[in-house]
């Protein structure tokens, strides 16, 4: 580390010893986790909260947050982090790791989760969330997807889930369906009971069911609609776990598809309650912010009040929609250590909210002296194998990303560079080669050379700068004098809906490659920026 970081971290720290406490604002914004952060599930464990969320292949896999007062998130480690839990080889960006449920009951954190494509239901636990978690316990005659589990008093485990109907009585029918989970035994037993189909005759996609017992009374939530433009929550109630269940009469409780397609919010659904200590109700749940009709960021953590009246759950009464702010819980303001704009990769470990995609089998990386030194492998992000990339949310519309990228090679085929990462099919690319800068761009599975210019000095910079749907690549020998390298690109390219780009978020970092041909080559990055810019 440097003197000049050294002096840095200690006027800070300083600065928080004799500075006054923060004054505690009276509002939040929303999304309270921006940037890809899709189906939330929330549980509180005395005055602490847990949240996670789905990760696909991204690995390590099922982020695990924790807050005290429901706004200010940190993350605190990742429930799948070894590479014999899960495998995600040979699965596209949009199977792995779906919608998540965390619980806590007598001692010990649970999450129950889908792995599509790779063994599906499970649950695994841990006596803290922030790990480490078990390996996986597999429920084999488990059926389906979107996994939740409910304590009754009497200490019975419930798991509801979700299944198909056959043959359906209306396209894209869905059953929420519950049955006792035997975790002695590490199996569903009993009867199986279907709960409901949705609100409606006409219900799609009914998925991503959560149970409750409120005031003596079961109420289910679940989520139908599919996780775009109509998505919907909706509630239904019953005397009895196992029904009959009663649709609310307000139903949908929540959704944004009657706002119209310009909404700047939409897609809101698959939430999940959590009451505070104060005795408030608030729901988190996933939704996306459109940009120009296209959603860039992937879907979002948003935050939304509940109240009661009678049994029915009113979200944000007077409003009824999510809001961008609004009054913040009534809990403690409990501010969290922002993750710093430049990482130097001084530590021995990477930060957790770094990632590759895919599960490695291999040590594809070391930290060595303040750099990350990536290997050049046969992989190619094009493919569904696991390649040397590592990368961290995109969560902003506007933003700037630069490294510093030491790196020689007399191969034609050998390349590293920053990759701004969606799926193996829409990413792009701005790589160092034998004696070139080259500018990829990757759209719906057709790969372009967009750009290239002569360049042969060991060391370039490299930056990337987003302004809403515009992109611009440039490098240079200093950061003082960076150069434009081909015309204004797209954010388009990384949007949902084109192509592949289904259910996950995009990722910005660094790659490098060998192409299909064997390396001992080593690309070294001698740090990392990434922070939210007013261009």
């Amino acid at each position: 580390m440097s003197t000049s970081r050294n002096l840095v971290l200690v006027v800070g720290l300083l600065l928080v010893l004799v500075a006054p406490a923060q004054e505690a604002p009276a509002t939040f914004s929303n999304p309270i986790l921006p940037g890809y952060h899709p189906d939330p599930s929330i549980c509180r464990v005395g005055d602490d909260y847990y949240l996670v969320n789905s990760s696909f292949v991204w690995f390590p896999g099922l982020p695990v947050y924790h807050s005290k007062d429901l706004v200010n998130w940190k993350l605190i480690g990742h429930a799948i982090d070894r590479s014999d839990q899960l495998s995600f080889e040979g699965l596209p960006d949009m199977l792995g790791l779906f919608a998540p449920t965390i619980r806590y009951h007598d001692g010990l954190f649970y999450i129950v989760n889908t792995c599509v494509g790779c063994g599906m239901n499970f649950y695994i636990t841990a006596t803290h969330p922030a790990g480490p978690w078990s390996d996986p316990v597999w429920l084999t005659d488990a059926p389906g997807i979107d996994p939740s589990l409910m304590w009754d008093d009497d200490g019975t485990c419930y798991y509801t889930g979700v299944a198909g109907v056959e043959p359906p009585a209306w396209p894209n029918q869905g059953m929420i369906f519950n049955q006792k989970l035997d975790l002695t035994q590490q199996k569903l037993v009993g009867e199986r009971h279907i709960l409901t189909y949705g609100h409606a005759n006409n219900a799609s996609y009914s998925e991503g069911p959560h149970l409750y017992k409120v005031d003596g009374k079961y109420l289910l939530l679940i989520s139908e609609g599919g996780t775009e433009m109509y998505h919907a929550m909706t509630a239904h109630h019953s005397d009895s776990v196992n029904g009959p269940y009663q649709a609310d009469y307000i139903n949908p409780v929540l959704t944004h598809r009657h706002l119209g397609q310009e909404y700047p919010i939409q897609a809101i659904g698959h939430g999940d309650l959590v009451q505070t200590q104060n005795g408030e109700w608030w729901c988190v749940m996933l939704g996306k912010r459109v940009l120009s009709s296209y959603t860039t960021l992937g879907r979002e953590t948003f935050l939304a009040k509940v109240s009661f009246e009678g049994r029915t759950p009113v979200f944000n009464a007077g409003t009824g929609k999510v809001q961008t702010g609004q009054k913040r819980p009534d809990l403690p303001w409990t501010p969290v250590e922002n993750v710093p704009d430049k990482e130097e990769f001084e530590a021995d470990q990477l930060p957790l909210n770094w990632y590759t995609n895919r599960t490695p089998c291999e040590l594809f990386y070391t930290l060595e002296a303040g750099t990350v030194k990536l290997k050049l492998r046969r992989e190619v992000m094009d493919s569904l194998t696991h390649s040397s990339v590592l990368f961290r949310r995109v969560e902003h519309h506007r933003f700037k990303a630069q490294t510093k990228l030491a790196f020689s090679t007399r191969h034609a085929d050998e390349q590293a560079g920053l990759t701004l990462y969606r799926t193996n099919e829409n990413y792009y690319n701005l790589l160092k080669e034998k004696d070139a800068l080259v500018l990829y761009r990757s759209f719906k599975g057709k790969k372009q050379e967009v750009a290239r210019v002569a360049y042969r000095p060991h060391e370039v910079y490299l930056q990337v700068e987003v302004k809403d749907l515009e992109v611009r690549f440039s490098y240079g020998e200093s950061l003082c004098e960076l150069k434009g390298i081909g015309e204004v690109e797209s954010m388009v390219v990384l949007a949902d809906l084109q192509g592949n780009a289904l259910f996950n978020g995009p990722g910005i970092g660094i790659y490098a490659t060998s192409n299909g041909k064997a390396s001992e080559s080593i690309a070294g990055f001698d740090w990392f920026y990434y922070s939210a810019a007013d261009l």
